[in-house]
Formats: structure tokens, sequence, C-alpha cells
């Protein structure tokens, strides 16, 4: 016989990964986004770069809808597409 019980073996627990997967977008919120996004993606052979401002619009209306987890931007590879901070010379020059 081959089925020997093995107590000591380790049991899988699956769990979600945490980035990569997230819910569908069943009601059509960020539609429009990945429209966009799509159309630009098709517009430039498919060269994600050329697209970078439609893929973050897309994202942050995901994060707005709870479609995925809320991230700073900058960890989302967005650092340069992000508005500055205001400097401190156009504080002090204003009246």
């Amino acid at each position: 016989m081959s089925t020997a019980m093995n107590f000591g073996a380790k049991t899988f627990t699956p769990r979600p990964p945490e980035k990569g997967a997230f819910p569908l977008d069943h009601f059509g919120e960020c539609k429009a986004f990945k429209e966009k996004f799509m159309k630009c993606l098709r517009d430039n052979s498919f060269d994600n770069s050329m697209c970078r401002l439609q893929s973050k619009d897309y994202l942050e209306c995901r994060m707005d809808h709870q479609l995925m987890t809320k991230e700073p931007l900058a960890k989302l590879g967005f650092r340069d597409l992000m508005d500055p901070p205001p400097n401190q010379s156009d504080r002090d020059s204003k009246p």
C-alpha cells in the first residue's frame, strides 16, 4: 500500500497575490479611461511609454472606485507625472 499518512507534511494555505490581480470593473465605472488607454496603445503601436498619462488616469479611477488598493502614484511608477510641490520662493513672492 502506498497510501501512507504524512502527519509531518506541511499543508499549503493559498492566499491571494499582493499585486497583479484585482476585481473586474463589472459596472463599467472606469470603462472610458480604459478605452482611452487602449486607443492610445493602438495609435502608438502598443508602445506603453507613450500612454503613461492615460494609464495613470485609469489606475486613479480604479483606486477611486475601490477596484484596486490605493497606492501612492510615485510607488506605481508615475513620480514624473505628479504635480511638483509648491516652491518656497513662489509662496514668498505672493502678497
